[in-house]
């Protein structure tokens, strides 16, 4: 049943028949299926909404002491640590500061990388069966001798060549994941605290990101019916989607995953050809990777991933968190790579594949997450555990200078090193849904009713139609309107009715310990009439009364309260709430197109700015010390 028909049927035509006899009545707040009918109406309104109530807030993308490249490096905290401290309780981070988050997430999935899963803790144990073998040995005698960079060398070695140290021991694989496993059940309480299992599958040819969080829909009984796909058995995303269906074949079970980090893949995330075929994207491919990877993540400590000044030249907020230098590897960046890397582009070259092939390879929603390796997923600029534990918050410069990038350079080319101080303090998945479960957060994320922000908690709403009408935005049944009579975030709009052009209702509430709103705009891109692809950015909203110019923009800034020394703001301009009611202007219902909802806070310190005040050291000198925090939708689509 579709959600529409679902809707109509919960409001017009949705009865239960009261109990005979108090006496006979279930406990207060419970349900009673045999009390249940269907033929009349009833006082309350509220029995059968089936649409969602509430947008939650997680983490898809946080690593623990069993990722390799985080147990290695000092991290000390497992699945239990990372758990407890997004359900709000207090940990002590692996350099020994204490960490609670300001306010607990609602969800998180602990996805540690599957390449060697576990090392470092059973290093740690002293597992007897990793001790048995040479490279176990040989790894673990360099841990206890002290010497934990040639350890991590070793490994490295293997990783970047693709070559297993522990080709032919899945069992001890296999007991760390069922560790990981069990660790989610145990923390996993549906309607309060929702534990999604996944992994990392993380694909690096040649250092390039192609990295995807694997997240499954079910529980621990099918997760454990297999142990995580790694690069060591393919770098190609076409093997990953063949494994996951075999996974729902073995198991019944659902499973996505979420790529990542575009702006690292040097031009391999959203490329024109297949990874190992290197053929054109064909309708076949098209379908494969929408129906295995409905959203990406586009913000997170390494960069954000929305879009690229060079890009989006008439698109003045287009620099954010930019890390366009290289990857991993030693190759550098060069200007071709760029449109196969960032969301925006890659959404409208989806509608140029989908005018050719009947089908978009590049139709996805948007979240944000951390990719913390810390196990702490802090997003808020003033509590900022870092991206690794040698950049957890210290005076020291390994602070702001730890290498992220760089450590492999081409000879004679350029410098590629990106450090610790360009990390970005996000992001986070805000999901809408009908309940705190794995199943509805893992259905909503399906279906692409998400949005991504940078570490920010603004509530944003969505939705566009036909027939919406200026006072809609302001109704008290906005999101029963919405659903009844348009499409959320993630949606898709048909053939447009005669003379008539899509509306959108846009509603977007101030974090309520952040800061105020600058502005909602509204993001287009389309196919022009001869097939080429556009874009424009509409302010269509603007705080404190400021007006839109004819080059649709606020007519000017909204200014900046943040004391730099002191690393505080006020919130004494820009708006708490802003509600908006737009009409594309230009609309052709002859071209394809897309929108998605960009929303900016006013100027804030940045996470550098508070560890300057705090340890008395001084700002980097190439990052803005304020910066305007963000949210990004899911788009909504038009399809002539």
């Amino acid at each position: 049943m579709t959600l529409r028909r679902l809707l109509m049927t919960a409001f017009l035509s949705s009865a239960v028949i009261p109990a005979l006899s108090a006496l006979a009545q279930p406990p207060y707040g419970a349900a009673d299926p045999a009390h249940s009918a269907f033929g009349k109406k009833e006082y309350s309104p509220y029995l059968d909404i089936g649409y969602p109530q509430r947008v939650y807030w997680g983490d898809t993308h946080v690593h623990t002491a069993y990722s390799t490249d985080a147990g290695m490096v000092g991290n000390r905290l497992g699945p239990d640590e990372a758990y407890r401290f997004a359900r709000g309780e207090t940990v002590v981070a692996s350099g020994g500061v204490r960490a609670r988050l300001q306010r607990p997430l609602d969800f998180l999935v602990v996805a540690d990388h599957a390449e060697n899963l576990g090392l470092a803790t059973m290093i740690a144990e002293k597992n007897p069966d990793l001790l048995k073998t040479d490279f176990g040995r040989e790894i673990s005698g360099l841990v206890y001798a002290g010497k934990f960079g040639d350890a991590y060398a070793l490994w490295g070695s293997g990783m970047s060549a693709r070559k297993d140290p522990l080709a032919g021991n899945d069992a001890l694989t296999r007991s760390m994941w069922e560790r990981l496993t069990s660790s989610a059940e145990k923390f996993n309480e549906p309607g309060k605290f929702t534990a999604l299992i996944g992994f990392e599958w993380t694909s690096s040819p040649g250092g390039n990101n192609l990295h995807r969080n694997v997240i499954f829909r079910d529980g621990k009984a099918k997760a454990d019916q297999v142990i995580p796909i790694s690069n060591y058995d393919t770098t190609d995303p076409e093997d990953l989607w063949k494994w996951m269906a075999a996974y729902e074949a073995k198991t019944g079970g659902r499973m996505l995953a979420i790529p990542h980090n575009g702006n690292l893949s040097n031009g391999l995330m959203f490329a024109d050809v297949t990874y190992t075929g290197k053929k054109p994207i064909d309708r076949d491919y098209a379908v494969r990777r929408m129906r295995w990877e409905p959203v990406y993540e586009v913000t997170q400590m390494k960069g954000d991933s929305e879009a690229h000044p060079s890009l989006s030249p008439n698109d003045e907020f287009a620099g954010y968190g930019i890390w366009d230098k290289g990857s991993f590897g030693p190759e550098p960046k060069t200007k071709d790579m760029l449109p196969r890397e960032y969301a925006r582009e890659a959404l409208k070259r989806g509608l140029k594949y989908e005018e050719a092939l009947g089908v978009n390879p590049f139709k996805f929603g948007m979240i944000g997450s951390t990719d913390t390796h810390t196990s702490l997923a802090t997003t808020e600029e003033n509590n900022y555990f870092g991206k690794a534990t040698p950049g957890e918050p210290s005076g020291t410069p390994e602070r702001f200078q730890e290498k992220i990038t760089g450590f492999l350079q081409k000879p004679g080319g350029p410098d590629i090193t990106i450090r610790h101080y360009r990390t970005l303090a996000a992001g986070l998945a805000a999901v809408w849904a009908t309940d705190n479960t794995r199943e509805a957060l893992w259905d909503a994320l399906q279906r692409r009713e998400v949005y991504a922000t940078t570490g920010t908690r603004m509530t944003v709403r969505l939705f566009a139609g036909w027939d919406f009408e200026a006072a809609d935005v302001q109704r008290p049944d906005f999101a029963k309107a919405g659903y009844l009579r348009g499409v959320p975030m993630g949606g898709d709009l048909r053939q447009a009715p005669a003379g008539k052009s899509p509306a959108f209702l846009i509603r977007a509430l101030r974090d309520v310990d952040g800061a105020n709103l600058d502005r909602i705009q509204v993001v287009k891109g389309w196919l022009d009439g001869k097939g080429a692809m556009q874009e424009q950015v509409y302010d269509v909203m603007c705080s404190d009364k400021r007006a839109i110019d004819d080059k649709h923009r606020c007519s000017k800034p909204v200014g900046n309260t943040v004391d730099v020394k002191a690393a505080t703001y006020t919130n004494s301009i820009g708006d708490a709430l802003m509600l908006a009611y737009w009409r594309d202007p230009a609309f052709d219902p002859k071209q394809r197109a897309f929108y998605y909802v960009r929303v900016l806070e006013i100027p804030t310190p940045r996470w550098t700015t508070y560890d300057a005040a705090f340890f008395g050291v001084e700002l980097p000198k190439d990052v803005s010390p304020t910066h305007q925090e963000r949210a990004y939708t899911s788009p909504i689509w038009y399809t002539p």
